[in-house]
C-alpha cells in the first residue's frame, strides 16, 4: 500500500512538472525580405524590407528582437497623391503617422529614428 502511494505521489509531481513547463513560442508565418529581383518582377500589395516571423504566442520578432505588436499606420504626406501605409513591428503600441515616415527613412535627424529593440520598419504596403 506504501508503495501504491510513493508511485501515485511520484506521478502526480511527475505530471504537474510536464504540465508547468514553459514551452517556447514558435513561428506561425514568416514574411520573407524581397529581393531586388523579386521587387522589379512582382507587384505585390507589400514590399517587405526586412525577413520577419509571427509567432505562436502572438508576438512578431525580427532575427534580432521581439515585439508586441505589428502595427499598419497610413496617412498621406504632404502632397503626396496617394496614401502611404508603413509596417512597423513595435514594443509600443501607438505610432503616429509622422513619426512613421520619419523613422521609415524620410528624416535626416537621427532623433526620428527608433531605436532597433523599440521598433522597427519592415515593410511598406503599396
Amino acid at each position: 500500500m506504501k508503495k501504491l502511494i510513493i508511485l501515485l505521489l511520484i506521478l502526480h509531481c511527475v505530471i504537474g512538472l510536464i504540465g508547468c513547463s514553459h514551452k517556447e513560442p514558435s513561428v506561425v508565418n514568416t514574411y520573407y525580405a524581397a529581393s531586388d529581383a523579386d521587387v522589379e518582377q512582382e507587384n505585390e500589395e507589400y514590399l517587405i524590407l526586412y525577413t520577419h516571423y509571427e509567432m505562436s504566442d502572438g508576438t512578431w520578432k525580427t532575427d534580432e528582437n521581439t515585439y508586441q505588436y505589428r502595427l499598419e499606420i497610413t496617412g498621406r504626406m504632404g502632397n503626396a497623391t496617394q496614401d502611404n501605409t508603413f509596417i512597423f513591428l513595435s514594443n509600443i503600441e501607438d505610432i503616429t503617422f509622422e513619426q512613421a515616415w520619419k523613422a521609415a527613412g524620410f528624416s535626416s535627424n537621427m532623433n526620428d529614428y527608433f531605436e532597433p529593440e523599440v521598433a522597427k520598419f519592415v515593410a511598406i504596403k503599396y
